[in-house]
């Protein structure tokens, strides 16, 4: 059913079109992860390592594997069981004249104490732009800022030989990562504004509020963030990854996200700072020399590359709607007016 005015509110929601059934035009689909695969059981570190080496043995099977390796210890435990002298890429998002968040140096440490190959993969705003409307088209909807870099990073190791493209993601959201969403019981309205990555009606004329999410993991006027954030949040992200790796045609793979936590999510120990816990133990296991580094987020320099953008020109968006927000909020806004243009200028099909 075509409901663009549906789809545009969940997009900046949601960052995903909530309701597959809905879709912006005819003939395009909105495209979304299939969460229905088989996952492990987990319960302890030990448990975690061993499931992960498992898992690492069935994708390494035929070298052809390649891993995304940031600084972090989500990619730090993967590397522990890949290939020595496997391909690994790290992305590095530059800005001329400004200094922005570089993991490589971080991401080469692991890659040297596992003997693995370690390429650095620069990425500007002109090699975004570039390939921003070929994953958009493909996708059916706007997309992640990641997207692009996911992308760009997937092209490389295929042209390098992998047929498998490995990363950490999921970790977070299965253990205990995402401690801002974790860290207090959240009357529902608190947490609707929390989560809601753009309210629709700061930006769009007619906007739709959505509440169909939250609604399903209410409870006596609280949230039940852990499992919200493991369907909605899950579900956001494993389409940013599908989405990318399946258009530069090479296969995805998220060990973490072939398993889940086989207890309740411990929120006393994430609360008090315990953020990730059992991934944290395991890495202290696999790396008992080794400091647990700082989490960074994927670096995407989004505040540098939107600083000058004066906001979206189309109807459907309020003048100066971008005013305030953001560098990761006004690249979705910048995302959904351009797939916008793309779907209106008849350029579904052409990738």
């Amino acid at each position: 059913m075509v409901n663009r005015k549906y789809c545009m509110s969940s997009y900046l929601m949601y960052r995903y079109i909530f309701d597959s059934e809905k879709t912006f035009q005819d003939g395009l689909k909105c495209c979304i992860a299939d969460l229905s695969f088989l996952r492990k059981p987990v319960k302890t570190a030990i448990d975690l390592i061993d499931t992960i080496e498992e898992i690492m043995q069935t994708i390494c099977a035929e070298d052809k594997a390649a891993l995304a390796l940031s600084g972090g210890i989500d990619s730090a435990i993967l590397a522990k069981f890949m290939p020595k002298g496997a391909k690994t890429y790290t992305f590095r998002c530059a800005v001329p004249g400004k200094q922005v968040t570089d993991e490589t140096e971080q991401a080469k440490k692991w890659a040297d104490i596992n003997q693995l190959d370690h390429k650095v993969i620069d990425i500007y705003w002109e090699d975004i732009e570039a390939v921003a409307d070929k994953l958009m088209l493909h996708k059916g909807a706007p997309i992640h800022s990641i997207e692009t870099q996911i992308y760009l990073a997937a092209i490389e190791a295929k042209k390098d030989g992998a047929k498998k493209f490995i990363f950490g993601e999921n970790a977070d959201i299965i253990y205990g990562g995402m401690d801002k969403l974790l860290k207090k019981d959240w009357i529902f309205g608190e947490f609707v504004d929390r989560y809601t990555y753009i309210k629709p009606y700061y930006i769009l004329y007619e906007p739709e509020f959505i509440l169909d999410p939250f609604k399903k993991y209410e409870k006596k006027g609280y949230i039940d963030s852990y499992h919200f954030i493991n369907e909605y949040f899950r579900q956001e992200a494993l389409g940013t990854y599908y989405n990318a790796c399946e258009t530069a045609g090479i296969e995805f793979a998220a060990p973490y996200s072939l398993t889940y936590l086989d207890e309740p999510i411990d929120y006393i120990r994430i609360r008090s700072g315990e953020t990730k816990y059992i991934v944290r133990e395991a890495f202290k296991l696999l790396y008992p020399n080794m400091d647990v580094p700082e989490k960074i987020p994927m670096p995407r320099p989004v505040n540098e590359w939107f600083e000058n953008w004066e906001g979206p020109i189309r109807p459907e968006f309020i003048p100066h709607c971008t005013d305030g927000l953001s560098g990761d909020q006004k690249w979705m806004v910048w995302a959904l007016e351009r797939f916008l243009n793309q779907i209106d200028s008849d350029r579904i099909g052409e990738e």
